[in-house]
């Protein structure tokens, strides 16, 4: 009775809170281009028609004369400078914005990596500092600096973005909008010089701007927004009784490029299905005890271990001697609904060898009701 007491404590608190804070708009685009900071400068001035109080936090208009056109007239908030390797440089003035609360203000580049020395070293922390202090946020960010799509972006367009937000960001945002351009829309502007300059147009058109590579962003993005939707319909209509609510658990090994992919590739899944909570398990076998495996795997496990943090999981780390028996001990104490395993990387000997385990743990899964994904 006490503890239901207190649960329903904690959920008034989580409500005042969720008041408090400001309302966070993003819209999102297959890539440069599609015209999100367009957009958001024009909903600057209707909002300034109507008589609310904005102000432009930071704007990157990269030199677009459309867009550079609409910053006339608008309020903006002078940016911070800072000297950094012998060049002085700019960056948002976070501390001046919550001085002068306005009502609501604009900050573009969301996966932007601050400049070192600065107080948050992402962009997108600022913007939570910013919705803390109460103030409302509208701002932009491109499909491939998604976390949790970056080895589908890469696999894609053939480059890795090194500029990324966690997923987390978005599944905060009380509205998430896509811009959106056709394939031929987009090529059109590029050739027209009004994304890159002149010089840079070729080089575009040869490698990010190929109407295959759009076409994927393009469904990419579609599919970010169709889910965003579909969690504020999970979260805001009445579930029916007795539905089901999913639970995803990863289980990674020591292998630095699987383990990132299996653990994206759960966030994913979480996300898709609105779960609240999902696991990273990491199984230790006595041969991989802090004293016998190698540096670079350790290092490779902790770097794993930060992503998944970033990405919403709870990390568990456990040390037994036989993986199934551990995935299934595991999987039944935290409810799991969904176990996720990276497809084995095995000669046909090792996958013989190794075939009891992984019918245990089949045989386990099967009569328990919990699914079973191996990931490619």
């Amino acid at each position: 009775m006490e503890s239901k007491r207190e649960d329903n404590v904690q959920h008034f608190l989580n409500l005042i809170q969720k008041s408090r804070r400001g309302k966070f708009k993003v819209y999102i685009g297959m890539s440069a281009g599609v015209g999100k900071t367009f957009r958001m400068l024009q909903e600057t001035h209707s909002l300034l028609k109507n008589g609310i109080d904005v102000k432009i936090g930071y704007i990157e208009t990269h030199n677009r004369k459309e867009t550079h056109d609409l910053l006339e007239g608008l309020p903006l908030v002078p940016r911070r400078k800072l000297f950094y390797k012998g060049k002085e440089l700019e960056e948002m003035d976070v501390q001046a914005i919550i001085s002068l609360r306005p009502e609501v203000v604009i900050v573009d580049e969301l996966a932007h990596t601050n400049i070192e020395g600065s107080k948050n070293e992402k962009r997108w922390q600022d913007v939570f500092e910013i919705l803390e202090a109460g103030i409302n946020v509208i701002s932009a960010v491109n499909i491939q600096h998604i976390e949790s799509l970056n080895e589908e972006i890469k696999y894609i367009t053939g480059i890795e973005v090194k500029e990324r937000i966690p997923d987390s960001v978005l599944a905060q945002a009380d509205e998430v909008v896509n811009i959106d351009l056709t394939a031929d829309e987009l090529i059109t502007r590029l050739k027209e010089g009004k994304i890159y300059r002149t010089e840079k147009i070729e080089m575009a058109l040869k490698n990010f701007f190929k109407s295959e590579h759009i076409l994927q962003l393009r469904e990419l993005a579609l599919k970010e927004v169709a889910s965003q939707v579909e969690r504020k319909v999970e979260i805001e209509v009445p579930k029916n009784k007795g539905s089901r609510h999913e639970k995803f658990m990863a289980c990674i090994s020591s292998n630095e490029e699987t383990a990132k992919k299996v653990i994206r590739k759960t966030a994913r899944l979480a996300n898709y299905y609105n779960s609240s909570k999902w696991y990273v398990l990491y199984v230790q076998l006595p041969r991989e005890s802090a004293d016998k495996i190698p540096l670079d795997k350790q290092r490779h496990l902790i770097n794993n271990f930060k992503l998944a943090t970033e990405l919403g999981a709870e990390v568990i780390k456990i040390e037994h001697t036989k993986i199934a028996k551990a995935i299934i001990e595991q999987a039944e104490n935290k409810g799991i609904t969904t176990v996720c395993i990276g497809k084995p990387r095995m000669n046909l000997m090792k996958i013989i060898l190794s075939t009891n385990a992984f019918k245990e743990l089949l045989n386990k899964l099967s009569s328990s009701e919990i699914d079973l994904i191996i990931l490619s």
